[in-house]
């Protein structure tokens, strides 16, 4: 049975005006990248585009020079076991994690609107990947 162009085009638009966050959504994505791009936490001055460059899309550098993979996938290999840790972590554990070690700052609270926004950021990164749960950062 064949599908016409046509159908395979509305079935396509369809799929696509689904998969489109709905308005409460894209405001905590775009909260989120704000407080990403601008928010210190009141530690040493960092933000999380200090280190993952370009809104995480593409790989970072920490401030010693040391590539970082992109946090394009990040949303995608949550939970993983962290060996340093020796625990499951989830995608809240690392960005508290990170915002208390690497900005050395107050990290949101779990269940905050902030760590709920910098999630939904992260999270939209990853938005038609794989879902690779304990995987690799690309």
């Amino acid at each position: 049975m064949k599908i016409s162009t046509l159908a395979m085009t509305l079935l396509f638009f369809s799929a696509a005006a689904q998969a489109a966050p709905g308005p409460e959504m894209q405001k905590a994505i775009h909260d989120g990248k704000r407080l990403y791009s601008h928010e210190t936490f009141g530690g040493n001055g960092r933000t999380c585009e200090t280190c993952h460059v370009n809104g995480g899309v593409g790989p970072g550098k920490l401030p010693d020079g040391r590539s970082i993979p992109s946090l394009e996938n990040a949303a995608a290999i949550f939970p993983r076991f962290n060996p340093r840790a020796k625990k499951i972590v989830t995608l809240e554990d690392q960005i508290h994690s990170c915002v208390h070690g690497g900005l050395q700052g107050n990290s949101p609270a779990y269940g905050s609107e902030q760590l709920v926004d910098l999630v939904s950021y992260v999270t939209s990164l990853a938005q038609g990947k794989p879902l690779d749960m304990d995987g690799k950062p690309n």
